[in-house]
């Protein structure tokens, strides 16, 4: 089996659930291809004393059958029948572990919701199992995992029937970071410097499975090219494929992740609720939130706004890219990606998916500023005189009485402030703070690949510089 690369914290957390001394439900989700199955089998490796995986699209037959099979390999000479319903076979489960003399009862049920086929009764059965057998016990710990979000959301954390308030831990699997990418690619002896591990990660985001294909000898961009826009490419269709296994009926998610994706800096619900169709009322509310949940969008208040301005935005890499450029009607097949460099698609892309980069790795920007043990919080700020045209995309409003005005600029060189960008920055921080009317001092932070060049319009107006390593720590 593969080495496992990162998760060092999930990794703490689950060895530190398995040592809790009390029955644990856990309840593990995240999008299609994050690594879920992977890490909770490079965990407990042999500890387990169940496992099953739900088979899609399976009649209730056919998955007692597939549960019936996982219990007698655990079990070879048992002679029990084939349970009628699921009652049945977790009743079967429970007789089997009562009989087990291992200190810590490891149960990992993967892509749990295939399980949930039509009337079949199974969240029932799973109610009384944990509720009658399982939660008494102080030695069980039950692994829910799989990949249909809302399923997860709504059956089991946010259930209002037998499950309430009956699963004690909740784990989203979050992409790989900057560094673990990078640690990632060093397992598979792939040599790429960091400005080549920033391109992939502006189109694959921290997928691991998506980096398992970059292949030694290969740029960046040759990789990109291959995965997205060969015949072949196994990214070309990964989209609707994304969407279909994560949520139900996924239609209404595409409309509104297409919807925000028109606007790099986000719509508020009304102006989707208004562009994608979509009716105002809670379901359209509640997709959103599951939206949330899964990583695709961020609701955030821009700075100086209520609650009730809340714009939300596309953080999900591969979906923006998607839509930017692998779905688009401007991207033939064959296309050589290659060729899109320098162009003006190419540079709006590449300098909003930078900005997101960095809005991802906030907790690199606060170590880089050394702030780390200082509260902060995160937003963009525009001007509400539209003829200035000033924004920020990323304010850091810190408890210490400063606030960081980012601006992130994705360069092949190091970047140098012309007169007029110089001009532009100065305007900039006076809108916003006589807008704003701040009393806190205001930094102007430039996070860039390869620094800034220092010259007589950066001297006195840059006080912070951040690099492209920074956001590697």
């Amino acid at each position: 089996m593969q080495k496992l690369s990162g998760r060092y914290n999930e990794i703490e957390l689950l060895e530190s659930i398995f040592n809790s001394g009390k029955s644990e439900f856990v309840a593990l989700y995240g999008r299609r291809r994050i690594g879920k199955t992977f890490l909770i089998r490079s965990v407990f490796k042999k500890r387990f004393s169940f496992q099953v995986t739900g088979v899609a699209n399976a009649t209730l037959n056919q998955q007692l059958v597939n549960f019936h099979n996982q219990l007698l390999k655990c079990e070879p000479a048992t002679e029990s029948p084939i349970p009628k319903n699921w009652m049945e076979a977790f009743n079967l489960l429970s007789i089997y572990l009562e009989k087990s003399k291992v200190k810590r009862k490891v149960i990992f049920i993967d892509e749990l919701p295939w399980f949930d086929t039509p009337n079949s009764k199974f969240i029932q059965a799973l109610e009384y199992f944990w509720n009658s057998w399982a939660s008494a016990r102080d030695d069980v710990l039950l692994i829910a995992c799989g990949s249909a979000t809302s399923w997860i959301i709504n059956k089991l954390i946010n259930s209002k029937g037998g499950l309430h308030n009956r699963v004690t831990r909740r784990m989203r699997l979050e992409p790989f970071t900057l560094k673990e990418c990078e640690a990632f690619l060093k397992s598979k002896n792939v040599a790429l410097d960091k400005y080549q591990i920033v391109q992939l990660y502006m189109a694959f985001g921290g997928v691991p499975f998506y980096w398992e294909d970059v292949q030694r000898g290969e740029s960046a961009m040759q990789a990109i090219d291959r995965a997205c826009f060969s015949e072949n490419g196994f990214l070309k269709n990964e989209f609707y494929n994304l969407f279909r296994s994560l949520f139900y009926k996924p239609e209404k998610y595409l409309k509104i992740i297409q919807a925000i994706a028109t606007k790099s800096s986000g719509l508020t619900r009304d102006e989707i609720i208004k562009q994608s169709g979509l009716p105002n009322a809670g379901s359209t509310t509640r997709v959103l939130a599951e939206l949330e949940e899964s990583g695709f969008i961020k609701r955030y208040t821009p700075f100086g706004k209520l609650i009730r301005n809340s714009v939300y935005q596309l953080v999900d890499f591969y979906s923006h890219f998607y839509l930017k450029f692998i779905g688009s009607s401007n991207m033939k097949l064959g296309t050589d990606w290659v060729s899109k460099i320098d162009t003006p698609a190419y540079r709006a892309w590449s300098g909003y998916a930078f900005e997101l980069v960095c809005l991802n790795h906030l907790q690199q920007l606060k170590m880089a500023l050394g702030i780390s043990g200082v509260y902060t919080e995160a937003s963009s700020w525009r001007a509400t005189n539209r003829i200035s045209g000033a924004q920020v995309d990323l304010v850091i409003d810190r408890r210490d009485q400063v606030i960081n005005l980012c601006e992130s600029k994705f360069s092949i060189n190091s970047f140098t402030i012309s007169k007029k960008y110089a001009a532009e920055l100065r305007n900039k921080i006076g809108v916003f703070k006589a807008e704003s009317n701040t009393r806190k001092s205001v930094f102007l932070t430039m996070i860039t690949t390869f620094g800034v060049n220092q010259n007589e319009h950066s001297i006195g107006l840059v006080q912070n510089e951040i690099m492209l390593e920074d956001l590697f720590k």
